[in-house]
C-alpha cells in the first residue's frame, strides 16, 4: 500500500487519526473505494464521489446504522460507520473471504432478525438513493401503494422518459398496478436493507456475511429476497430455508418474487437500459 495525499488528508480530519498508508480497492458501480490503513491498526473503507449530492454518504451511513441496530439481536451484519460527510463514507474494513453453507444459513436467520426488527411505516423518514438513483420513501398506508407509487411508477416513467422502455413496455406494465393490493398480502413494515442482491453481500474470511451499500427503507419482506433471486446468491436455497424456519413465509411467496422484481429491473432499465425494461414487461405481462 501507498499513500494518496489528498485522500489521507481528508481521512485524517474526518477520523482523527493517521493514514499511514492507502491502497484502490477495484469493484463498486458508483463510488470510489479507497482501503486506509490506519495508524492505530485500523483498516478501512474510504468512498468517495466526485459531486455527489451532499446526503448521498449521510443517507448511506444512516442506513448502515439503522440496520446495524438490530445485530445484537441477531441480526445481518453491517460495517461499522466510522465516519461520513457530504464528501465521502468511512467504513470498517471487511476482509473478503468465501462463501459457505454454513455462512448462507447463518445469513437466512440474520436477514429474518434483520427484516423482524422491522419499521415506523412503509418508506422512511427522508429519500434516499438506490445507486445513482434518487429513492422516493414518501411512507404510505399500505405496502401495495407504497410500491406502485413509490417503487413502480416513478422507475417506469424515468425509463421511458430516458428511452429505454417503450410505450408498450409501459402499458403491460400499467396493466397490472391496480392488482397489486389482491396479488401481495398485506404485512407489518420490515426493516429492509433495500438494494440487497449478490454484489452487496461480502463474505467475509471470518466466517460472516457483511451487507454493505444500502437502500434501506420499512417494506415488505419478500423485496429483499426477490433481489436476491433475481440476481443470484451462493447457497440461495439454504440460505431461503434458514429464514423460513426463522421466520415463515406467506404461502405463494416464491410465486409473488417476479412482482417485487420488477423494481430492481426498472432500476436497471434505468440506468443502463439492456433489455431490463423488456424482462419486467414480460413478467407483469404473466400477473395482469
Amino acid at each position: 500500500m501507498t499513500r494518496q495525499p489528498l485522500v489521507a488528508r481528508r481521512a485524517e480530519e474526518l477520523l482523527g487519526a493517521a493514514v499511514v498508508a492507502t491502497a484502490p480497492v477495484a469493484g463498486g458501480d458508483v463510488a470510489t473505494s479507497t482501503r486506509l490503513r490506519l495508524s492505530d491498526g485500523t483498516t478501512a473503507l474510504m468512498k468517495t464521489l466526485p459531486h455527489a449530492p451532499a446526503d448521498l454518504f449521510p443517507t448511506e451511513a444512516a442506513g448502515l446504522r439503522w440496520l446495524g441496530a438490530a445485530t445484537p439481536a441477531g441480526g445481518a451484519h453491517v460495517p461499522q460507520v466510522l465516519a461520513a460527510d457530504a464528501e465521502c463514507l468511512i467504513i470498517r474494513w471487511v476482509e473478503p473471504g468465501k462463501s459457505s453453507t454454513d455462512s448462507a444459513v447463518a445469513l437466512g436467520r440474520e436477514l429474518a432478525a434483520t427484516h423482524a426488527a422491522g419499521a415506523a411505516a412503509y418508506g422512511a423518514e427522508a429519500d434516499g438513493y438506490i445507486a445513482r438513483l434518487p429513492l422516493p420513501n414518501g411512507p404510505c398506508d399500505t405496502w401495495a401503494e407504497f410500491y406502485v407509487a413509490r417503487r413502480i411508477v416513478p422507475y417506469l416513467r424515468a425509463a421511458f422518459d430516458r428511452g429505454q422502455a417503450t410505450a408498450e413496455h409501459v402499458a403491460a406494465i400499467d396493466a397490472l398496478l391496480p392488482r397489486f393490493p389482491e396479488l401481495v398480502p398485506e404485512e407489518p413494515p420490515a426493516r429492509l436493507h433495500g438494494d440487497l442482491w449478490n454484489g452487496n453481500v461480502v463474505w467475509g474470511v471470518d466466517g460472516r456475511a457483511w451487507l454493505v451499500d444500502p437502500a434501506a427503507y420499512g417494506g415488505h419482506r419478500e423485496m429483499d429476497l426477490a433481489m436476491l433471486a433475481l440476481f443470484g446468491l451462493p447457497h440461495l436455497p439454504r440460505m431461503l430455508e434458514a429464514y423460513t424456519e426463522v421466520t415463515p413465509l406467506v404461502d405463494g411467496w416464491p410465486e409473488r418474487l417476479g412482482l417485487h422484481q420488477l423494481f430492481p429491473l426498472l432500476v436497471h432499465a434505468c440506468m443502463s437500459g439492456g433489455g431490463y425494461a423488456a424482462r419486467a414487461a414480460e413478467i407483469a405481462r404473466r400477473y395482469a
